[in-house]
């Protein structure tokens, strides 16, 4: 990856970048466990009676035991308990919907083999919410802090993974910058 550029104007702008063929799999590959975290937390989810008669979707009001999961599905609030329990069961669906859209989405313009990539603004957008969730995942599986020095020791197991989190660091950086240029 070598960034991402703007290509075109008005209707027909593009967030245009590409990935070589290793990079589009680590993607991938990282995508797909995020993915499969979410249905896992929404199969978890027992059937809810009143959810069925009403059509209005719940979820389950506490807080993921996974620290991974529990970082990409925070508390809407910490001030009270039971509103916070509230507020996870009716709106953790919809964030789950959203954040596994934003995936999907990245796995249909992603290239099975690397190659170029061409994204509309609001695809770049959906790009960057997963992109975002896939480095707080890495990220905190690796317990990644502002301490944390760039490079780890050859002898620490974490070494290569934050390889793999800088340079996720760096493709949603430049996509940021990239898609500050369309207003």
């Amino acid at each position: 990856m070598n960034g991402w550029k703007k290509s075109g104007r008005g209707a027909k702008v593009r967030l245009v970048g590409s990935l070589d063929p290793q990079e589009a799999a680590v993607l991938r590959g990282l995508i797909a466990e995020i993915r499969q975290m979410l249905a896992g937390r929404t199969a978890d989810n027992p059937a809810d009676e009143l959810a069925v008669l009403t059509g209005m979707r719940t979820g389950p009001s506490s807080r993921p035991e996974d620290r991974v999961l529990a970082r990409l599905l925070p508390d809407f609030t910490t001030e009270d308990a039971d509103l916070a329990a509230g507020m996870r069961s009716l709106h953790e669906p919809e964030l789950i919907e959203a954040k596994d859209a934003a995936a999907a989405l990245v796995e249909e313009t992603l290239p099975d083999d690397g190659g170029r990539i061409e994204l509309t603004p609001e695809q770049a957008d959906a790009w960057l919410t997963a992109l975002n969730d896939v480095r707080l995942a890495l990220g905190t599986a690796l317990d990644v802090s502002e301490e944390m020095p760039e490079d780890l020791g050859p002898d620490d197991p974490r070494s290569a993974h934050l390889g793999v989190y800088h340079w996720l660091t760096f493709v949603q950086d430049a996509l940021v910058q990239a898609r500050m240029q369309v207003r």
